[in-house]
């Protein structure tokens, strides 16, 4: 079950003290476990009636197919993150979801959303705070690919999976371990994946960072944060606002 150091529960005391009853009520999340493999698409664009899923364990992507067949990842999920929240909301799911790495999640619908929001109402407050700190890492992420160099661009989606993945008590100041592909770098950055090995081994031979061997290591992490001019701000990520 959900409990004080779920993923979950540490995402969102970043914002809200959670009380017994939040907990309580969070681990009702629990009643359908899911597992998936990798690749398997658990939500696709243009699906009606879709479930969404809090991520237990693994890694998620979110992303848009275009005509000609080339995908846009939006974003990644890490553990702690609701996949496909909009799709309980939308009437037609506006995005796909598939499973990077095996993984395990809670499917949740709208009734157990709503049940949650009235029995513990701050936690639709942190469910807020969750839904507005993906979408101002959205807003970073088209800055990334409109206005930062590939250079940039790189360094700060690294430093910003890495400030995500501390948060759940996955990663560390010195690197996180990271299952991404450079086919999933070059989709997330609007890179081509030789353009992504060219930038990674720039950055390594600068002493900044190694990404090799399933893991992401901060050799240099301030200089690496002056290279992407990164301000952990918008990420929220101080400590709780509620008590």
């Amino acid at each position: 079950m959900l409990n004080r150091q779920s993923a979950l529960t540490q995402k969102l005391s970043a914002y809200v003290a959670l009380s017994d009853i939040d907990l309580a009520t969070l681990a009702r999340f629990d009643r359908r476990r899911r597992s998936f493999q990798t690749g398997h698409e658990m939500i696709h664009e243009g699906q009606k009636n879709a479930s969404a899923f809090v991520l237990a364990d693994g890694w998620a992507c979110s992303y848009k197919l275009l005509p000609s067949g080339e995908r846009q990842i939006v974003d990644f999920q890490v553990p702690g993150d609701f996949l496909g929240l909009r799709s309980i909301l939308f009437r037609t799911s506006d995005h796909s979801v598939e499973a990077v790495t095996p993984i395990e999640a809670f499917e949740v619908l709208t009734s157990d959303i709503l049940e949650a929001f009235a029995q513990a109402p701050r936690l639709a407050a942190a469910v807020l705070w969750a839904a507005s700190r993906d979408e101002a890492m959205v807003v970073e992420h088209l800055v990334n690919i409109g206005r930062r160099t590939a250079e940039e661009r790189m360094a700060h989606f690294l430093l910003e999976l890495g400030s995500r993945l501390n948060l759940v008590g996955i990663g560390t100041r010195s690197g996180y371990p990271c299952p991404l592909t450079q086919n999933h770098l070059a989709d997330a950055l609007g890179l081509s994946a030789v353009h992504v090995n060219r930038v990674l081994r720039h950055l390594r031979e600068e002493g900044l960072v190694t990404f090799q061997k399933g893991r992401v290591t901060f050799d240099d992490l301030d200089s690496l944060k002056d290279v992407a001019a990164f301000d952990i701000g918008y990420l929220d990520q101080e400590g709780p606002l509620l008590r």
